[in-house]
């Protein structure tokens, strides 16, 4: 399993899955909002979400889990 963390502090202005999802390599899990800036973290290897730990809106802090992916 693999757990998709965040990189930094930031807002998480879309949730782009859902748990079950099958996503390829380089497949959003969430967009984050960063001083004005969305940036999407993406998947590094395909997968099925287990469980997504975050919704629009919250803010996550450096290393807050995102997601997992197995």
């Amino acid at each position: 399993m693999a757990e998709i963390r965040a990189e930094n502090a930031a807002n998480v202005f879309k949730v782009t899955v859902a748990p079950g999802d099958e996503l390829d390599e380089g497949d959003p899990v969430v967009i984050l909002e960063f001083a004005k800036m969305e940036i999407p973290v993406v998947l590094e290897d395909p997968g099925t979400v287990v469980s997504v730990d975050v919704a629009e809106g919250d803010v996550v802090q450096e290393g807050d889990l995102l997601a997992t992916v197995e």
